[in-house]
C-alpha cells in the first residue's frame, strides 16, 4: 500500500537528508507535579530515553547529538526535537529562550516539540506561530487513543474534545500538527483503533506516528501487566490493525513511524518489539503486500 514516509516529506520538504536531534528542555508534566495529576500516564517513562540530557545547554545538545549520528548524514540537515515531557509546559519567555537557542544553527533547519494538547494556551500557540515563520514548527500530540474511557484508564489527564480543539487551533496558526496513537491500549479492540484513526483524520492531523504499547520498568502499567489484567498485542495482529489503519488515512497525511521501541534494557513487553531491525522489515513487507 501506498503511504508517504516522514524521509520522503523531509526530503521533499528541505531537499536533502534530514536527522532529527533529540533535546531535553528540563521540563516535567503537569499530570506529574500534581497541578492535573501525579505518576503521568500510566505507560510513560518520560518519553526522553533518546533525548540528550538537560543538565546541558540547549546548543551543548545539539552539538552533541549531532556528533552522534553526522556520519550517517552526510550533507544532510537536522531538526531540533524537543523530546522528553511536556515542552510547551512552562512560561513564554522560558520557551522563547529555549526554542531559539535550538534553531539558531544554519545545520538546524526546522523545529519539532512534543507536548500536551492541554499544554497550548493562546500565547504559546502565538510563540509557535512566530517562529515558524522563521524556520518550520512542528507540534506532536501525545494523544493515542480517541476513547476518554480508555485515557481515563491510563490517567491521559484531558478529554479528547481539547485534542481537537488544539489541533484546530494550530492549523489556524499554519502549525503542521502530528498525532501519536498506540494500537494494542488495554481494553482496546481494532474496531476502537480505527475510529481513533478516522477522528484524528477528521480533526486535521497533518501527521500520524504508530507504535504498540509498550511496558516499561518503573510505570504504573508494568504492575498492571504484572497482575495479569492485560496481554500486549503480538506482531502479526499489531501489522494487520496498523494496514487497516493506514488505508484510513488520506493522501496529504504523511506516516512518521510505523512502530516504536522502548529503552531495551527496561522493556518488559512485548519481546518483539525490542528487534526493530526485524519489526520494521517485517512490517514493511506486510504492508506491501
Amino acid at each position: 500500500m501506498k503511504y508517504t514516509t516522514l524521509n520522503e516529506h523531509l526530503r521533499q520538504k528541505f531537499g536533502c537528508k534530514v536527522y532529527k536531534l533529540s533535546l531535553d528542555g528540563g521540563f516535567t508534566c503537569p499530570n506529574r507535579d500534581g497541578t492535573i495529576g501525579t505518576g503521568g500516564c500510566i505507560f510513560c517513562s518520560g518519553s526522553g530515553e533518546f533525548a540528550e540530557k538537560s543538565c546541558d545547554s540547549v546548543s551543548e545538545q545539539l552539538i552533541k547529538a549531532k556528533a552522534r549520528v553526522e556520519s550517517k548524514n552526510k550533507n544532510g540537515k537536522y531538526i531540533a526535537y524537543f523530546q522528553a515531557f511536556t515542552n510547551t509546559y512552562g512560561n513564554v519567555e522560558q520557551l522563547r529562550k529555549l526554542f531559539y537557542e535550538a534553531i539558531k544553527p544554519d545545520y538546524i533547519v526546522g523545529l519539532s516539540i512534543g507536548t500536551r494538547p492541554d499544554c497550548l494556551e493562546t500565547e504559546k500557540i502565538e510563540l509557535l506561530k512566530e517562529i515558524n515563520k522563521i524556520k518550520p514548527v512542528t507540534i506532536e500530540l501525545g494523544l493515542q487513543t480517541i476513547h476518554d474511557s480508555t485515557a481515563q484508564y491510563i490517567n491521559r489527564g484531558y478529554k479528547s474534545e481539547v485534542y481537537i480543539d488544539a489541533v484546530r487551533r494550530l492549523k489556524e496558526a499554519g502549525i503542521e500538527t502530528v498525532t501519536h496513537i498506540i494500537i494494542g491500549l488495554p481494553f482496546e479492540n481494532k474496531d476502537m483503533i480505527k475510529e481513533t484513526v478516522r477522528q484524528v483524520v477528521n480533526a486535521g492531523t497533518d501527521g500520524i506516528k504508530f507504535h504498540s504499547l509498550y511496558v516499561i520498568e518503573g510505570t504504573a502499567l508494568a504492575n498492571e501487566y504484572r497482575q495479569g489484567k492485560f496481554k500486549t498485542i503480538e506482531m502479526e495482529e499489531y501489522a494487520q490493525i496498523l494496514k487497516e489503519c493506514i488505508a484510513l488515512l488520506n493522501e496529504n497525511i504523511v506516516v512518521h513511524r510505523i512502530t516504536g521501541d522502548g529503552a531495551k534494557k527496561d522493556l518488559i513487553a512485548p519481546l518483539w518489539s525490542a528487534d526493530k531491525k526485524k519489526v520494521l522489515n517485517y512490517l514493511n513487507k506486510y504492508l506491501g503486500e
